[in-house]
């Protein structure tokens, strides 16, 4: 395992730091609503935009998706260095967001949808440096957690994909929003493949 690099650091740091304000402190209730609501709805601001991918909902939630970053980012930030990595991950993130608002529009055009929970998490930022290693380290082998049992990363981030595709189009995980994490994948994939390693063999 790396030791952990500079932008992965201050990612982690950084959304701790959210995560412990908003909850555990009184400073929590005077900010401004952080988590992105869908464009129409009289609580959105285009600051949301950013600011939902440091904001978390549970203690598990943003766990699990810094131990993601803490275990496979540092790879990626060596092979891309600093700026490509941060830029990747804030691209995932904003890609995630455009899947999510996309398909709640849909939703809300076609179907007369027009109750939408708001979204918050760095899990599409976090999907898009997951399929990021993936693509840069296919072979590697990977310890799940759950069960504990390596597996390529290659393997893995395909998993995620396509459960996270059959559980969004099937409804089967309420309050998940897995096409963000789809549109996290989607754009870490692109810009890995198409800019990161790309590049590095040009």
């Amino acid at each position: 395992m790396l030791p952990i690099t500079d932008v992965v650091k201050n990612l982690i740091i950084i959304n701790v730091l959210i995560f412990i304000t908003v909850t555990l402190t009184p400073l929590g209730s005077m900010l401004p609503d952080m988590k992105l609501y869908f464009p129409l709805s009289s609580h959105f601001r285009p600051y949301q935009l950013v600011t939902h991918m440091f904001m978390h909902a549970s203690m598990g939630h943003l766990f699990f998706n810094m131990l993601a970053l803490y275990f496979l980012g540092p790879y990626v930030e060596k092979f891309a260095g600093p700026k490509k990595f941060l830029i990747t991950y804030l691209l995932a993130g904003a890609g995630a967001f455009l899947a999510h608002i996309g398909i709640q529009y849909y939703q809300y055009s076609s179907m007369g949808i027009g109750q939408f929970p708001p979204a918050l998490g760095a899990s599409g930022a976090v999907m898009g440096i997951v399929i990021a290693f993936a693509v840069l380290f296919p072979n590697v082998k990977l310890m799940l957690l759950f069960p504990p049992i390596p597996i390529k990363a290659k393997y893995l981030g395909l998993a995620y994909v396509l459960l996270d595709l059959f559980s969004g189009v099937g409804g089967f995980q309420p309050g998940v929003a897995n096409f963000a994490h789809l549109g996290g994948a989607f754009t870490g994939f692109i810009l890995t493949y198409f800019w990161i390693k790309g590049s590095r063999w040009r």
